[in-house]
């Protein structure tokens, strides 16, 4: 069964924050499982990786970015719309 993006994505938070899947809620913030600025950017690049996107992030200045990281379940949805708007 192939994975979805919301399992995808929980699955590489989890293995920053060195949880199980399981453990990590879609209301659950960054800061709230332990992961730091350079937790934050591992993450943004194994996303890209998994999904062969560019997120618009920059971590000099996250407040700058049109990537929404306040909550799991807005990076879910975040990464979901750009994988969505990939070029076929």
């Amino acid at each position: 069964m192939a994975q979805t993006v919301k399992d995808r994505v929980v699955a590489i938070i989890a293995e920053q924050a060195v949880l199980e899947p399981s453990d990590i809620r879609q209301d659950s913030t960054l800061e709230s499982l332990g992961i730091d600025s350079l937790g934050l950017v591992e993450s943004i690049f194994a996303i890209e990786e998994a999904f062969d996107i560019s997120v618009p992030f920059n971590a000099n200045d996250p407040s700058e970015s049109d990537f929404d990281i306040s909550t799991v379940g807005s990076i879910v949805a975040a990464v979901e719309a750009l994988v969505a708007a990939r070029p076929a």
